[in-house]
């Protein structure tokens, strides 16, 4: 018999921003990045995002590309001791939503899967804290223990298309009734590849895709979390808006 998986984006899906963030956080806190980087280079596109006059891909992208220079030359386990801690102290910031997902999933015995553009290091723990079969994210190249600024990603829907199909022929997953839950551009080639998936808190680029592909649109779900509410959105608003 084939398995059924359900396969999970981190940042903005599971966890209620981008957990790299915190990370970069951490390696200021331990001295290792100046704080001005975050204040001249990170906050304000933080600032442009928040105020929602800058697109959240576009925020998260220049994130990575900051965290790629920030840690060339630092011992890998010195980044795998600081993903610990940001898993540990904020991993439960969740989507209820979601965390329920993963919940449901497991009663059912599917596989649950993360594929995420976070670094491996942070993606290990939040796999491991959710008790997930298995994981993807965003390789960051070591050569002797230190970080080379190279970077394999995992946040393009290139790299989640490969992913997927890697994972469905390791597992003997049958993808037509799977799940992927996902909530920007990088996710949808994973929400295409499976018969039921899920918008979490999409963006509108995500949407307009979505709106786009007639087959992905007449079966996707579209899930928004606010405060202590849940709401299943019809796609057919998104289609009259076009």
């Amino acid at each position: 018999m084939k398995t059924i998986a359900a396969f999970f984006d981190i940042d903005g899906t599971l966890y209620r921003e981008g957990l790299i963030t915190e990370m970069f956080k951490k390696l200021i806190r331990y001295d290792i990045v100046e704080p001005k980087r975050w204040h001249e280079e990170v906050k304000p596109k933080f600032i442009k995002w928040d105020n929602r006059i800058g697109e959240y891909d576009d925020y998260l992208l220049e994130m990575a590309e900051i965290y790629i220079n920030a840690i060339q030359g630092v011992d890998s386990a010195i980044i795998q001791f600081i993903a610990k801690q940001v898993v540990e102290q904020k991993g439960g910031r969740v989507y209820t939503f979601t965390r329920d997902r993963i919940s449901w999933h497991k009663q059912q015995n599917h596989k649950v899967i993360t594929i995420s553009g976070s670094p491996i290091e942070l993606v290990k723990e939040m796999s491991a804290r959710y008790d997930m079969d298995d994981y993807r994210g965003s390789i960051y190249i070591c050569n002797n223990q230190k970080y080379t600024g190279e970077v394999i990603p995992m946040w393009d829907s290139r790299s989640k298309k490969k992913a997927v199909d890697e994972l469905a022929k390791k597992y003997n997953i049958d993808l037509e009734s799977s799940y992927a839950y996902g909530d920007t551009a990088g996710d949808l080639s994973m929400l295409e590849s499976v018969g039921n998936p899920y918008c979490i808190n999409p963006t509108r680029e995500l949407i307009d895709l979505v709106m786009n592909n007639e087959s992905l649109k007449q079966r996707i779900k579209i899930i928004v979390e606010r405060k202590d509410m849940i709401y299943y959105l019809d796609s057919n608003y998104f289609k009259n808006k076009k």
